[in-house]
């Protein structure tokens, strides 16, 4: 997916301007999959830290550059359909980026109460069909997620940001005072020998935080006047893949399954079943009188639950990891 994730941008800009920040597993696969892009700009984190100090640090190697050079966020998990859409609006979120202090923050219509993703609360126009941002609600809970889904002004964060990387590491100095400088010191860095050294000692000291609660929606709170922070409509056919809900539509929108459901076995029987995706390859997989399923087998687990609980998993990879279970797949 990272390939195509590439491929969907490379109109837009050539390879030697893209960054990728990754891990030390991640990072030799990577290279092989991209074999035009610059080896030191696909840059491994020596611990996992959130997206704020990743994409912060791209923002102050960028800084040293070009500080108006306008820099994209884009996660590696993303479906897209209308990839030509995809594009026009990125360049009207540039536009914008470019023209003042101004963070964009692509937003998708929601079509479920989910749970999973943050929230944009639009408020009056910004110009085109760009709105002004009131506030960022990350995650919320089921009840609010429906209510927001009903008063028709609110938007699923997608994770997908424009800003120029002054005014990125402008907003990191002053929401992540402590990050920042050790972002700043890394970056300075970059290009000499004493890099790897200083990478791997500052950056374990950044404080493990995604950008959406480091930066949106402190700056949110200044008010839609004030936050200069703009929500584009991403009305491009988009899916993260982030959960087996999102895996379940993303299957169903490409092969329309019996019911919706989307079954992946040696072969199948449905009676009285819809809404179910189930993965046990080579079984023999019958669903009768069961509806919104998720059962996912692999050779040494079982996942049962339902399509409105997926946002939970991570809770079981977290008991995973407290037990050390680190065998299991």
């Amino acid at each position: 997916m990272i390939q195509q994730t590439v491929a969907r941008l490379l109109p837009l800009t050539p390879p030697q301007r893209f960054w990728i920040i990754t891990n030390d597993d991640l990072r030799p696969t990577i290279l092989k999959q991209l074999p035009k892009l610059p080896k030191l700009q696909v840059l491994a984190e020596p611990v996992g830290r959130n997206t704020a100090p990743a994409i912060g640090l791209a923002a102050f190697l960028l800084l040293r550059k070009d500080p108006n050079a306008v820099l994209g966020m884009f996660p590696s998990d993303h479906v897209i359909a209308d990839e030509k859409r995809y594009r026009a609006t990125i360049q009207r979120g540039v536009e914008i980026a470019a023209a003042a202090e101004n963070i964009v923050v692509l937003g998708v219509r929601p079509n479920r109460a989910e749970t999973g993703y943050g929230y944009i609360e639009a408020g009056g126009a910004f110009g085109g069909d760009a709105l002004r941002v009131r506030r960022f609600t990350e995650k919320p809970d089921a009840d609010k997620a429906a209510a927001f889904v009903v008063a028709g002004n609110y938007f699923w964060n997608s994770g997908m940001f424009l800003w120029s990387a002054r005014t990125l590491a402008n907003a990191l100095r002053e929401h992540l005072p402590k990050t920042a400088p050790i972002l700043q010191e890394i970056a300075a860095a970059y290009g000499t020998r004493k890099f790897a050294a200083t990478f791997r000692k500052l950056y374990p000291k950044c404080e493990n935080i995604s950008v959406d609660y480091a930066v949106l929606e402190p700056r949110s709170a200044k008010g839609e006047r004030s936050s200069n922070i703009v929500c584009l409509p991403a009305d491009f056919g988009w899916n993260d893949l982030g959960s087996w809900t999102a895996l379940h539509e993303h299957h169903a929108a490409k092969s329309s399954p019996l019911e919706g459901n989307f079954i992946n076995g040696a072969d199948f029987f449905v009676l009285n079943a819809t809404g179910n995706y189930v993965h046990a390859p080579g079984k023999f997989i019958a669903t009768v009188g069961v509806n919104d399923l998720v059962i996912v087998e692999t050779e040494d687990a079982l996942l049962i639950t339902t399509r409105q609980h997926t946002q939970d998993v991570g809770k079981v990879v977290k008991y995973l990891d407290e037990k050390k279970l680190h065998r299991l797949t």
